[in-house]
């Protein structure tokens, strides 16, 4: 993403890296335990919050992106029966733009391999590549990291 760009969506991630001070027109935060079911509901969220904003367009495209994103951060970042909910998915919209941001406890960046076709697992990040306008990561202060992916949303801007 250009300089530029990044300028003027400033505000968008001070918003995903401080969900809390989301405005309930701009932003819905769900919390997520470390379980199976999460994906689910994370998906679900994700379609009734594209819903109330009337973002239906974009509904597949950031439904997948949530999906994978939370399936990484249960796979890869929470330890195995963590108490709680150490999950955060958020969604956040500012002008053009709708970002789907997911927080997790571990401090390790998301690493994209090497595309297997034949395997079953491996292709979420390229997924998330391939969905997105932009996609990136973000270490938080003190502990964990927020996963996002941007979206432009449809519509003259």
């Amino acid at each position: 993403m250009r300089a530029e760009a990044t300028a003027v969506l400033e505000p968008l991630w001070q918003a995903v890296l401080a969900p809390e001070r989301l405005a309930a027109a701009n932003g819905a935060t769900c919390e997520l335990p470390a379980a199976l079911e999460s994906v689910r509901d994370a998906r679900r969220f994700t379609r009734a919050t594209l819903q109330r904003w009337d973002l239906g367009a974009l509904r597949d495209s950031v439904e997948l992106v949530a999906s994978e994103l939370v399936t990484n951060a249960l796979r890869y970042a929470v330890p195995v029966g963590a108490p709680g909910a150490p999950v955060g998915l958020s969604l956040v919209r500012w002008t053009s733009r709708v970002v789907c941001a997911v927080r997790d406890p571990s401090a390790i960046a998301p690493v994209t391999k090497d595309p297997d076709f034949v395997a079953e697992t491996g292709r979420g990040l390229h997924l998330v590549e391939s969905f997105s306008e932009n996609w990136g990561w973000h270490p938080l202060s003190g502990a964990g990291k927020v996963v996002w992916a941007l979206f432009l949303t449809p519509g003259p801007h």
